[in-house]
């Protein structure tokens, strides 16, 4: 191993916090390999879910998120990130090749950041207002322009169609066999590494109340007291100017700045991803998008006044993910 670089108990200390990084269901679609100084970050193929990203959209924000925050980890530790994006075109399994630099001088927010890893969780309950203390929505975008992707905060008008284009993506679902199964074995069930577990559903009451959220399987809890009223959440959508791996992959480098910029001052969050599953719904949302560009992934953000009541989505452990040499 090249001495220059960080030495392993960075690195796997590095991949512990990437491993927290959002997923579609909570599928952690993703290997790391660690050699010769450099950190490769792969997509695991086998954890494609063919029914609701067939075409791997997906699978790669959601290795743009993992990307994002070791990045986030590593500069805590005073390492910098030279991140060299899909280098090898004959590998389109390499996300990315990652060399490391000790001359990183990490800031108190990115503390704050690597803090937000921690505790970030993705909370499908309606949401109360953001709050005036957490300052202004618009400020969530700062990060992602190094990324190459826009942040548009959508006006309330917008959940008009928003919510159609959830009952369309509803309904093109409905009756498919196969992406009802795929949907039931991820989500739902108490497994000890992956998928989303049933406290982490919203209940039946909480779903009632919001009017875009994907239609998920029954909790395994209910609401003690149900609460009057509807989601009063921002929606926020990251888009891009092309519909390609590498745009795919920026954008969940770009979906996991905003995550963490939220979690850090306190802002609820939940991202969306059906509303992009279809082709139908997708295009009927196309025209929020600024200039064109195609909408990749929605996030609710607003406030909450308990916490989740569920934990910690599962994760598989370092050592399944990274392989050392």
């Amino acid at each position: 191993m090249d001495t220059a670089g960080p030495d392993t108990g960075v690195i796997q200390s590095a991949v512990d916090l990437a491993c927290r990084a959002p997923s579609v269901h909570n599928s952690q679609p993703w290997r790391w390999r660690y050699s010769a100084g450099r950190l490769d970050l792969f997509s695991d193929r086998t954890r494609l879910l063919p029914s609701t990203d067939p075409s791997g959209r997906q699978l790669h924000i959601s290795c743009g998120a993992a990307l994002h925050h070791v990045e986030v980890a590593l500069t805590s530790l005073r390492w910098r990130s030279d991140i060299d994006l899909l280098p090898e075109p004959s590998l389109p399994r390499l996300v990315a090749s990652i060399r490391c630099h000790r001359d990183a001088t990490p800031r108190s927010h990115d503390f704050d950041l690597v803090s937000a890893i921690r505790h970030r969780r993705t909370d499908r309950r309606p949401f109360d207002p953001v709050s005036a203390a957490a300052g202004p929505v618009e400020r969530l975008g700062d990060p992602v322009g190094r990324f190459g992707v826009a942040l548009t905060v959508l006006a309330p008008e917008a959940r008009t169609t928003l919510a159609a284009a959830t009952d369309a993506s509803a309904a093109a679902r409905r009756y498919d066999a196969d992406y009802q199964a795929e949907l039931h074995w991820w989500a739902g069930h108490s497994l000890p590494t992956e998928g989303i577990p049933p406290d982490s559903l919203a209940t039946t009451d909480e779903s009632a109340r919001v009017s875009i959220g994907r239609a998920f399987p029954r909790p395994g809890r209910e609401e003690s007291t149900p609460r009057p009223g509807v989601d009063q959440s921002t929606v926020l959508m990251l888009s891009t100017d092309s519909d390609t791996a590498a745009a795919w992959t920026r954008c969940g480098q770009a979906l996991s700045a905003v995550l963490l910029e939220a979690t850090s001052r306190g802002i609820a969050t939940c991202p969306l991803t059906h509303l992009t599953d279809v082709e139908r719904s997708r295009d009927m949302i196309a025209g929020l998008a600024p200039h064109g560009g195609f909408p990749q992934v929605l996030l609710r953000v607003g406030s909450v006044t308990s916490p989740p009541p569920a934990g910690h989505t599962p994760r598989r452990s370092t050592a399944d993910v990274l392989t050392l040499h």
